[in-house]
């Protein structure tokens, strides 16, 4: 009898959780979802609207597509329009291209028919150039001294030039020790001086001023870094196309002169009885 009144509750309660439904507010409360992660018998567990995996970096080629229709588009960049994946995969095939979903959150996806090894390729070789042509600010920085030698000046002088002119940014900083800073027109007069000196190469983009008990002052270069590094390959370029041609020429004058020397080398023959064109004289 036990079993057989457990057995009335269990069916009456469910028959109350199913009429609840019926009265808005009073439903029975919805199970919660499975937020646990993927294992590794369902690795796809987690999928977007599409059946693709979420965190897929790469997009889906062929038979990766789990859609049932694609609007498609042509090697060309023709519009196809939405036809069928089995029919989309038909004709990669007959054309030996892949099919790539190029936009997988659309509604349908669009799905592109190319060559996927020559696209990588392609993105591969763009963004090394993109990041060959990357500029990188760089600030160098040169100390000098209110009393600096003449000597030590066009020394620290030549090493901004050679900065400015690889289009980096230069930072000067002149230092002052004791009584020196009870006089920060000296420090001022030299950075003035400096700027003047360099003003072929670059410009004061920091004016001078005073830091503690230093003075700072930043030159930027007239040139940018693509066009500094341009100007650059093109010296380097030139400079080596001389020392080919001086080569050259140096190898043209040498055989030269060791065709000068053989000949010079070369016996003289001996004329004999044979050479005489008189026969009266004697040899």
């Amino acid at each position: 009898m036990a079993l057989r009144g457990s057995r009335a509750c269990s069916i009456r309660v469910s028959a109350l959780r199913g009429d609840l439904s019926r009265f808005p507010g009073m439903a029975a409360p919805a199970a919660k979802p499975d937020r646990s992660p993927p294992t590794a018998k369902d690795p796809l567990r987690h999928k977007n609207a599409h059946g693709g995996p979420i965190s897929s970096t790469e997009p889906r080629i062929n038979d990766r597509i789990r859609v049932p229709e694609v609007r498609l588009v042509g090697p060309a960049g023709e519009q196809v329009g939405i036809v069928r994946i089995d029919d989309a995969l038909r004709l990669a095939r007959e054309a030996e291209l892949d099919l790539v979903e190029v936009a997988p959150m659309a509604r349908p996806p669009v799905a592109k028919l190319m060559d996927y090894g020559k696209f990588k390729y392609e993105n591969a070789q763009k963004a090394r150039e993109s990041r060959r042509n990357q500029t990188n600010t760089v600030i160098k920085e040169m100390k000098l001294r209110p009393k600096i030698d003449s000597h030590d000046y066009e020394t620290k002088k030549g090493h901004v030039v050679r900065f400015l002119k690889a289009g980096d940014k230069v930072k000067i900083t002149i230092m002052f020790r004791g009584r020196e800073q009870s006089r920060p027109e000296l420090g001022y007069n030299l950075l003035r001086k400096l700027a003047q000196d360099v003003d072929e190469f670059g410009f004061v983009e920091s004016a001078p001023k005073q830091d503690g008990r230093n003075m700072l002052m930043v030159l930027g270069p007239l040139k940018k870094k693509t066009e500094a590094r341009a100007d650059v390959r093109a010296e380097r370029d030139r400079r080596a196309a001389e020392r080919a041609a001086d080569a050259e020429a140096e190898r043209t004058e040498q055989e030269a002169r060791r065709i000068q020397a053989a000949a010079e080398q070369a016996p003289r023959r001996r004329r004999g009885p044979a050479d005489n064109l008189d026969p009266d004289v004697d040899l």
